[in-house]
């Protein structure tokens, strides 16, 4: 296995030649594995251990077992205890995805802190087709059943085109130690129950699963690698990018063949899962809009406009004092002896009329201001719709109060109730910018 290991890198990872490699090692058979073929192929490398401190004893013995390796092999070893169940319930995330999270943040921690170059994890050709299947059960596209990469950025997976029987015959027939995670054996997630149950009888039906499945991967990769330079020139003809937004051109959209897939692979890779929803966006009225968990696809006249989601709170209120405010926005108040040219960005206010701190928030629906130069009052709603603001515009704009009375509608139009008059004794100047 060695040997068609080190013909594997040559041919796919050749890059790794002379680098400083960190590999995750749980102390299960597929990282001893991993670690003993790397350290033999003489790279320079070192061990990194997470102790997520879910299985009591057992946890702190793998911990254990993986220092010990390192220092048998005389390498390098990083070691670290997580409160998994702590993190998975403070952010409300599975268990599972807690310790992905904390495991991948802090191996990236250690590539920058300690100048590794790569990372590289035992996922094997079992456990790509695991993913696949796991994929193919929720519901995925060409993409989805790709499965593993065998490079993610500075994550680097070498063991892919090997089997598990492969590396347990390695180890073996190399008398290698490893710790058996009890975890592995319950059928609470759906890879376990795939893993015990529903695996063993395919491959039992099928001696031949495992080589037709690679030669399937390479198939589906080849077809998405089609799609993606197709997906090229339809990103250049229908999508227009924005400071920070992309917008879709509805009717060049729908000229072409197979609409709604092409719209799945534009959409893909922003966590939308709701996809009729996404579909129907086409025929819908101008503001409605789907959400994912980081981005926001709107509805505007001819156009769907793509924006991420700012995690910047909307509701928040804050307080402005005299002298401005440099966060969220920036506001600067200062006294001014004249009234100059009001600009998008600038205003001139009657001191007297203000009483500070002033407030800055977000607009909201009811919201009402006496546009400069009116007499009446004016819904922001409806002064939005003449001035034709999008609504994607409209989320950003902020407005400077003067208790509940708005003063400014930032960047837009001012409130003619604080206007500069022949009476004014005292003039402030605001000035606002990003």
């Amino acid at each position: 296995m060695i040997s068609q290991l080190k013909k594997h890198i040559d041919q796919n990872f050749p890059f790794l030649k002379g680098k400083k490699l960190l590999i995750a090692c749980s102390g299960g058979l597929d990282s001893v594995v991993l670690t003993h073929l790397i350290k033999n192929l003489n790279f320079e490398i070192a061990l990194a251990h997470c102790n997520f401190s879910l299985r009591g004893k057992e946890s702190d013995g793998d911990e254990m077992f993986v220092i010990g390796l390192a220092k048998n092999l005389g390498i390098s070893v990083f070691a670290e205890t997580f409160d998994t169940k702590g993190f998975a319930e403070e952010h409300k995330i599975s268990t599972q995805m807690a310790a992905r999270d904390l495991r991948y943040t802090w191996f990236s921690e250690i590539l920058k802190d300690f100048k590794f170059d790569y990372l590289l994890t035992a996922h094997h050709l079992d456990d790509d087709l695991e993913t696949f299947f796991i994929n193919l059960s929720r519901g995925t596209g060409l993409n989805g059943l790709i499965g593993i990469p065998k490079k993610n950025n500075k994550i680097i997976r070498p063991l892919l085109n090997f089997s598990r029987e492969e590396i347990l015959q390695y180890a073996e027939e190399n008398s290698l130690k490893w710790r058996e995670d009890s975890s592995n054996k319950k059928t609470d997630y759906l890879r376990n129950k795939l893993r015990l149950k529903v695996l063993p009888q395919f491959k039992m039906a099928n001696e031949s699963v495992l080589k037709n499945f690679q030669k399937t991967q390479q198939n589906l990769q080849a077809s998405q690698n089609l799609i993606e330079d197709y997906m090229s020139l339809v990103y250049n003809l229908i999508v227009s990018e924005a400071t920070d937004s992309y917008k879709i051109n509805i009717q060049k959209l729908k000229e072409l063949p197979h609409t709604e897939a092409l719209l799945y692979e534009l959409l893909n890779g922003f966590g939308f899962t709701e996809w009729e929803d996404v579909s129907n966006l086409l025929e819908a009225q101008t503001g409605k809009q789907v959400f994912s968990k980081t981005h926001r696809l709107l509805k505007n006249r001819e156009e769907l406009l793509l924006t991420e989601i700012d995690p910047e709170t909307i509701n928040d209120e804050f307080l402005v004092s005299e002298g401005g405010i440099n966060s969220p926005i920036k506001l600067k108040i200062e006294p001014s002896k004249y009234i100059g040219e009001t600009e998008k960005n600038l205003i001139y206010v009657d001191y007297t009329k203000l009483n500070f701190p002033l407030k800055l928030r977000k607009w909201e629906d009811g919201d009402s201001f006496q546009p400069f130069g009116m007499k009446g009052k004016k819904k922001l709603s409806k002064f939005f719709k003449d001035e034709k603001i999008p609504l994607n515009e409209k989320e950003k704009i902020w407005l400077l109060l003067n208790g509940e009375k708005i003063v400014w509608v930032i960047g837009y139009r001012m409130d003619d109730r604080f206007k500069v008059t022949e009476n004014t004794k005292r003039i402030l100047k605001i000035t606002s910018w990003n």
